[in-house]
């Protein structure tokens, strides 16, 4: 069964998010109060962690920015009634995986929920030997995508499973030009044309751990009012 750890104060919504999720099958845990749910967060498993952004003692934005950083790469949904772009973009900088606006629908959250955890892999362990299984070679670039291991320049780099999911799918299709709709779609399982801005995010991300210089890269190239390829440098 898979756990869910909602942050929410508002008890309505908590309580409709709680009820609506059982019904699905999922284990909820929850809590109102956000220094409390940030401790949840770190001492517990958690398959999926719906957060919200305005919260008493401990806001959203801090509670994904320390969980990020003692590297947990458990998927987080961030839920706001704040529908700016920043927002959106700040949410999505500090490593949650989706953004959600309320009022939301209950059924559009679980929607969001199964296609994040239908795209989550588990990283295998890095000691098994590099010579095992399929290897992509892009320049200086390797990726053992059994192991879920990316090196730069034969350095080991740590990225994110969305990120390491975007950069293996791109990989697979060296040279071929991909729409934000497409990599949207495959990476995240959803279409929503609106939220292609979530692309453009995690593509920056990914550039600033592969390219020597991200305002002039060499690897993930854009293609302006189209979307992006990756090519090896000439």
């Amino acid at each position: 069964m898979k756990r869910v750890l909602i942050i929410e104060d508002e008890f309505s919504i908590l309580k409709l998010l709680t009820y609506n999720l059982e019904q699905e099958g999922y284990e909820i845990d929850s809590s109102m109060d956000g220094q409390e749910g940030l401790d949840m967060a770190l001492e517990n498993r958690y398959d999926i962690i719906l957060l919200d952004l305005m919260l008493p003692s401990c806001d959203g934005m801090d509670i994904c920015r320390a969980i990020r950083q003692e590297k947990l790469e458990v998927p987080i949904i961030m839920l706001t009634a704040k529908d700016t772009e920043i927002d959106k973009i700040l949410g999505l900088e500090i490593g949650a995986d989706d953004y959600i606006t309320k009022p939301f629908s209950p059924r559009e959250v679980v929607a969001r929920i199964k296609a994040i955890l239908r795209r989550v892999r588990q990283p295998k362990s890095s000691n098994s030997s590099l010579s095992d299984g399929e290897v992509i070679m892009v320049g200086n670039i390797t990726i053992y995508p059994e192991k879920y291991e990316v090196y730069v320049r034969d350095q080991l780099i740590d990225l994110t499973p969305k990120e390491f999911e975007l950069l293996l799918y791109l990989s697979r299709r060296m040279g071929r030009i991909l729409s934000r709709e497409q990599l949207l779609h495959a990476i995240w399982d959803y279409d929503f044309s609106g939220e292609t801005r979530i692309v453009d995010v995690h593509i920056s991300h990914l550039r600033e751990k592969i390219e020597e210089d991200t305002k002039k890269p060499e690897y993930i190239i854009t293609a302006r009012g189209f979307g992006y390829k990756l090519e090896a440098p000439r």
